[in-house]
Order: structure tokens, then C-alpha cells, then sequence
């Protein structure tokens, strides 16, 4: 199957100017001359030029699309292999009418993530780099983007190369001194094998620091907006989103539901959950409301405790502190427009050394200093810096984590006087790990199941 030409759309179903119908394959632009008519056949043109024509229904001789078609030969591909991309009309008829002709021309319909598989297996990028396409798609921030691109240009796979490169130099020094003793290779003694073990643990740890804030820009934020009724949480996420997404009253309790949605807050991509207030009610459905609230709070990275500017503080919001003991949290006290009622120093006092920020949603005030304070809390260690190499990959995170516990193993077996050799076992098991990364260990089960996760037509 990976040598037949294969085919997909590569462009968003919908309504749209433009549409893509993509071949990879030796068979490419075969099959696409056998239903594109221009001024030349395309096995006659240059490679990475496009040409204007029209396709053609073999049957029937009609014109089924007016279209524009770039041929670019193996190997300098994305596939490095042949490769036909059809410019046709956007549109749901149009697009599927030129993949129906294109398949029955001959290519065969491309499993999700086929194209991206192909590079990988004909070598053009490892499996970190194949990785990273998804990751780039599905980038909500300028610096998920950015992360995703250094990883797709092969920066963790370089890193990850080279720490393979050093195991491997350890191994076989083990190897030769164990196997020719007779040859006066270096010998490899204890301290020589710690240390650089070491630096390979080294490595490795500073590339699981990463790992968090790199989840985070991959992921986005879980962040429960949380409080009593009525002291502004869905006016928050609307101020956040710049949209009119909840339903705002006087009325306590008019969130029933916990609502979603996405937000770039300088480039932390947060995943706003708008929860029902929680309060003790008689209401059957607003209690179904409440325990979800409960429940999306367990399962927040971030939680935004709004307090009323206007009200003492109440049993419930004490209780609410309690609920997010040991949470990464910001307080925000909302209402300010309004005469104080609520004590700022218990407020700070409760609020355990998390930053406190004062708003007033309906005049906007206080929004810039809650956004700094969500990327100070976040991004501290500076996400800025472009020597970082970021692991955001949870597959990445736990083969290094793997990694780092088994080179700690041959680490300790070193130093607790056992042979050499044994070490070399678990020394061994790191290469295999860090292999996993880049694809050079891994199964084809793997392989398959990673890339059937990717768009249709990538």
C-alpha cells in the first residue's frame, strides 16, 4: 500500500475561494493526465510549475472543473515522492467531484495522516518532525506555532540525536573492553561512565523543566472560572473572549451549564470553563450545574476565584479558598464601580501569596494586569527565550521520563560497585527510549496509530 498513489482533499470541507485534491505516489500525474486537459499533458512540464486547465469526465467528455495544477516531481517533495496538487473551486460538489474522478482514474483514497507518514518513512523527517505538523496545525498561539516550527525544522530531534550519539559511544566502550580485553581500547572505569551518564541526565532533566510550559502552549490551560453567584464570572470570560458567549443578568444563578471556550491571553492559550456559582439550592437543575462546577474545578490547571468588591466576604467564599488549597490560582475581586465592602487584607490573607487583582468587568478596568498576572504565573522561567528547546508532546514527556529513570538505574548501579556490564543494560534501555522520539526504535503499530490521528489529506 505504500507504493500506490494515493489521494485526499487537503483543504477544509466547507465553503471556501480554493479547494486542494492532493496525489503522492509514483503514479501522480499518470492519473491526473488521464482527466486533466491543458495545453501540454503534465508528464511534459517542468517540475514545481502549475498549469491552468480543465478536468474532465472520461465518460462522458464533459468539463467537471476549471481548475489550476502544480506538479512537483520526487524527490524534492513533501513525500519525496510525485506529487499532484489539483486548485479547484471551493465548495462541497466541486471538490468531492474531482476526488470521485481522481480515484476512479486510479489512485487509491490516502489514510488520515498518509502524506505525513510517507515523509516520515521515505526520510524526509523523523517522528518528532512528523509530530510537530499536527502540533502546528492545531497551534491556538503565536507561540505554539512557533514552538511546533522549531520542532518541525528537527531542533528536538537534533538534541535527542546527539544524547543517542554519546549512549552509543558509552556502549560500545563497554563492549570493547568486555569482548577484546586484548586490545588496549581506553578502558572504561567507573568515573568515566558516571560522568558521562550524567551529562546525559543532565540533558534530560533540563528538557523535562520544559515540558510543562510546553504541554501548556500545546494543550492549552484548563481554567475554571469559579465563585458565588451573580459576582461576574460569565461577564469575565465574555471580557476574555471578546464575545457575548454567556448570558450575563442580575439574576443569581442564570449559568445552568458549565460553557467552554478558547482564549489567547498573551499567548498562553486558555481553555476558559464559565461554571455554574456555587452555592447550596434548592433548584434541581442549577444543583446539576453546581456539582459540574465542583467537578471542573478538580480538573483545572487554573482557577480564577471571583469575590464581589460590593459584599463581605462570605461562608461560601471561604469555603471556595478551601476547595483550591494547593491550586495555581489568581483572586480576582470584581465590582470596584461599586462602594467596598469586602475586606481586602482577609482577602490577601486567604489568598496565601497568590496574586490578587481588583476589576470592574463592566467598565473594563483591571483586564491587563489579570492577563500579565496569568503569564508571570505560567511563564515565569521565560518562555521567551529562543535557546529553549521545548518538549510539548505528552508521548515525548513519557518516554523521557522513562529515559531519565533508567539512566538513573545504571547511575546507581555504578555506584553501588556493580559490574560495568550491568549498568550497560539499563544504559541501553535510554538509547532504545530516546529512539522512540525520533522514530529509529519505535514499532509499526505505533506508527500507525500515531499517524491515524492526524487531519485526512495531511
Amino acid at each position: 500500500m505504500e507504493n500506490d498513489t494515493i489521494a485526499a482533499i487537503s483543504t477544509p470541507i466547507g465553503e471556501g475561494a480554493i479547494a486542494i485534491v492532493r496525489l503522492s505516489g509514483p503514479e501522480a500525474i499518470r492519473i491526473c493526465d488521464k482527466i486533466y486537459r491543458g495545453s501540454k499533458p503534465l508528464v511534459a512540464v517542468d517540475s514545481h510549475t502549475i498549469h491552468y486547465g480543465k478536468i474532465i469526465d472520461p465518460q462522458t467528455g464533459k468539463t467537471a472543473e476549471e481548475v489550476m495544477v502544480t506538479v512537483m516531481r520526487a524527490p524534492k517533495t513533501f513525500t519525496r515522492e510525485d506529487v499532484v496538487e489539483i486548485n479547484c473551486h471551493g465548495g462541497l460538489v466541486s471538490v468531492n467531484r474531482v476526488l470521485e474522478l481522481v480515484l476512479n482514474a486510479g489512485a487509491r483514497l490516502a489514510e488520515p495522516g498518509e502524506f505525513t507518514k510517507r515523509a516520515f518513512l521515505n526520510g524526509r523527517i523523523d517522528l518528532s518532525q512528523a509530530e510537530a505538523v499536527m502540533d502546528l496545525i492545531r497551534a491556538k498561539t503565536d507561540r505554539a506555532m512557533g514552538v511546533a516550527l522549531d520542532q518541525m525544522e528537527g531542533r528536538l530531534s537534533k538534541l535527542v540525536r546527539n544524547l543517542r550519539q554519546t549512549l552509543l559511544e558509552i556502549i560500545a566502550s563497554v563492549e570493547v573492553n568486555i569482548d577484546y580485553p586484548e586490545y588496549d581500547a581506553e578502558e572504561v572505569t567507573h568515573d568515566l561512565l558516571i560522568r558521562q551518564a550524567s551529562d546525559v541526565k543532565a540533558a534530560i532533566e533540563s528538557l523535562l523543566e520544559t515540558a510543562r510550559q510546553g504541554k501548556i502552549l500545546r494543550e492549552g490551560l484548563s481554567t475554571a472560572i469559579i465563585g458565588r453567584p451573580n459576582v461576574g464570572k460569565s461577564s469575565l470570560l465574555n471580557t476574555l473572549v471578546h464575545e457575548s458567549k454567556a448570558i450575563v443578568t442580575d439574576i443569581p444563578g442564570t449559568t445552568r451549564d458549565i460553557i467552554e471556550e478558547y482564549v489567547n491571553v498573551r499567548g498562553v492559550p486558555l481553555r476558559l470553563i464559565d461554571t455554574a456559582g456555587i452555592r447550596e439550592t434548592e433548584d434541581i437543575v442549577e444543583r446539576i450545574g453546581v456539582e459540574r462546577s465542583r467537578k471542573a474545578l478538580k480538573e483545572a490547571d487554573l482557577v480564577l476565584l471571583l469575590l464581589n468588591n460590593s459584599e463581605p466576604l462570605t461562608e461560601e467564599d471561604k469555603r471556595l479558598f478551601e476547595a483550591i488549597e494547593g491550586m495555581d490560582a489568581i483572586i480576582i475581586v470584581n465590582k470596584t464601580d461599586l462602594p467596598a465592602a469586602i475586606p481586602l487584607d482577609e482577602v490577601k490573607q486567604l489568598a496565601n501569596g497568590r496574586p490578587v487583582i481588583t476589576t470592574s468587568l463592566i467598565n473594563e478596568e483591571g483586564i491587563e494586569q489579570l492577563e500579565e498576572a496569568i503569564a508571570k504565573l505560567f511563564f515565569k522561567t521565560g518562555i521567551e527565550s529562543r535557546d529553549l528547546t521545548y518538549v510539548t508532546n505528552a508521548r515525548h514527556i513519557a518516554l523521557l521520563n522513562q529515559a531519565l529513570q533508567s539512566i538513573n538505574d545504571a547511575i546507581d548501579a555504578v555506584q553501588a560497585g556493580l559490574p560495568i556490564d550491568m549498568a550497560q543494560i539499563d544504559i541501553r534501555k535510554t538509547w532504545e527510549l530516546l529512539g522512540e522520539i525520533v522514530g529509529d526504535t519505535v514499532s509499526e503499530s505505533l506508527i500507525d496509530q500515531l499517524f491515524s490521528q492526524f487531519c485526512l489529506g495531511k
